[in-house]
């Protein structure tokens, strides 16, 4: 249990003596100290109202090293985003940091994507990964780079590499929002997201070829969501004309094969 190191190390996080916390949550100071130092064990009401004063769930402050979490984690505790009390399975990410103790953005290469389902939690497949950074984004957000393969987002073509920034809270992502999604099933995919969270508990996944079907994917079976920011790839786009073109003849083309198979099945009955 990670308690007591915890609201010591929110307390001094946030410039307070042990005096102002005990004041201002109506007890004594040595009643606070003895929590801190593990020679008193606080009630339920004391917990609850540690909890509040902090703005972190209590099953995070028992259970979770705040002190082993990177900056851009605990700054998204400290802005509300607790994934317990969104009632949600708790998600610290793993993460690594350069010399000056700046967060890495880690690659994630195709050939390493097929690991990545069961490695995204594990510190010693992460610290595996090549990293780099990029001094335009924001040092108190996490990001990943991922390499994606296949023509369904095109026209971000096949192995270019795609940055997203990681998001803990999944009812941020707005519908239209560009993902990466790493799911149980599919592995790590990139996708166009329809929330649908709060009415089914999913999200529908879209690509920008049309020539791919969206489909649903379970909250339960997703395990990180990275908001695309930007994609990296040394090929040319296509023009805007000629990705018109073919996302036109795609759509008929699909017409014309729903079209067949409508005259099949009446055919057939």
């Amino acid at each position: 249990m990670f308690f007591a190191g915890n609201i010591k190390f929110l307390r001094k996080r946030r410039g307070r003596t042990q005096d102002d916390v005990a004041y201002a949550l109506g007890m004594k100071r040595s009643t606070l100290s003895g929590y801190e130092n593990k020679v008193a064990q606080p009630n339920m009401e004391a917990l609850v109202a540690l909890s509040e004063y902090f703005n972190v769930a209590i099953d995070t402050l028992v259970k979770v090293d705040l002190q082993a979490l990177s900056e851009s984690h605990l700054r998204q505790l400290e802005s509300g985003f607790d994934v317990f009390i969104k009632g949600k399975g708790l998600r610290v990410l793993v993460s690594t940091v350069d010399a000056g103790n700046d967060e890495n953005i880690e690659l994630v290469p195709e050939k390493a994507k097929a690991g990545y389902t069961t490695g995204y939690a594990d510190p010693e497949y992460i610290n595996e990964l090549p990293v780099f950074q990029l001094p335009f984004l924001s040092k108190y957000k996490k990001y990943r780079t991922f390499q994606i393969s296949g023509d369904s987002m095109l026209p971000v073509p096949d192995g270019a590499w795609v940055t997203g920034e990681y998001l803990q809270d999944w009812t941020q992502v707005k519908t239209g929002d560009a993902c990466i999604i790493v799911t149980l099933d599919d592995g790590v995919v990139f996708k166009v997201v329809e929330n649908r969270l709060d009415d089914s508990r999913e999200l529908i996944l879209h690509s920008l070829n049309p020539l791919f079907e969206p489909y649903a994917v379970q909250a339960t079976d997703i395990r990180e969501v990275w908001r695309f920011v930007h994609y990296i790839s040394s090929e040319v786009p296509e023009s805007a004309a000629d990705m018109q073109n073919v996302a036109r003849s795609l759509l008929e083309l699909r017409r014309d094969v729903k079209s067949i198979k409508d005259r099949l099945e009446t055919a057939k009955e």
